[in-house]
């Protein structure tokens, strides 16, 4: 049975999402604060998290980069009231996998949890190498050399994306899809920002892509080779 923690801290919602979840047949555990989030997040294996922003104790940011800087791979999905652009990418930035904002329908939600219990790296090797470099997606972890170099989980996911179809010419429309998911606001231009910083960590020459190419007109191809 798949198994979501909820992580709310009012009563009401809390509840209703734990009947509401149930109903559609998934384990559901509710934690009401940030620190005991994460404590039970790191005890056992989730096969999601539906984190709120606004927590006692540590606030939803806080735990899903905790939970990130110790590896965690499981899917977040982000409750937040704000709606601000800028809060929105600091989650996806920092390891969220998609956010709903408040108020929002159930019939929603559950399209999003089932979207992001699809849309996994399990298709792709633990351990990937080409050249000089090693990433171990089970650690989240690149190393270049035998040398850990510092990765974020986006990163990680667009490494999972490419390594999925080397050789094929991805679209940024894919990648944005592959890496954020559906209905998402990032921009192209978010995919050329983290694809330039994968560059400079796993290019011999960064200014001079080997692995990471630019298709004119289409998007980029990984090419191990």
């Amino acid at each position: 049975m798949v198994c979501i923690l909820v992580v709310e801290d009012e009563p009401s919602l809390a509840l209703g999402l734990q009947e509401d979840l149930s109903i559609e047949g998934y384990e559901v555990e509710v934690a009401r604060d940030g620190e005991s989030a994460l404590e039970r997040a790191l005890a056992r294996s989730f096969d999601l998290i539906v984190l709120d922003v606004m927590l006692p104790k540590k606030d939803g940011f806080e735990v899903c980069r905790q939970l990130r800087r110790e590896g965690a791979r499981v899917p977040i999905l982000m409750l937040t009231a704000k709606t601000q652009e800028s809060d929105k990418v600091l989650g996806l930035e920092i390891g969220a996998d998609d956010y709903v904002t408040k108020p929002f329908s159930g019939r929603e939600l559950r399209a999003r949890i089932k979207a992001l219990l699809r849309r996994t790296v399990a298709d792709v090797a633990d351990i990937y190498r080409f050249g000089d470099v090693e990433v171990d997606f089970a650690r989240c972890e690149l190393r270049r050399g035998g040398q850990v170099v510092e990765v974020t989980p986006v990163e990680i996911k667009m490494l999972a994306a490419f390594v999925r179809q080397p050789g094929r010419a991805l679209t940024r429309e894919q990648i944005l899809s592959d890496v954020w998911g559906h209905g998402t606001f990032v921009t192209d231009r978010v995919v050329d920002a983290h694809v330039v910083n994968l560059r400079r960590k796993i290019e011999p020459v960064a200014t001079e892509p080997r692995y990471l190419v630019s298709v004119r007109g289409i998007g980029y191809r990984f090419d191990p080779e």
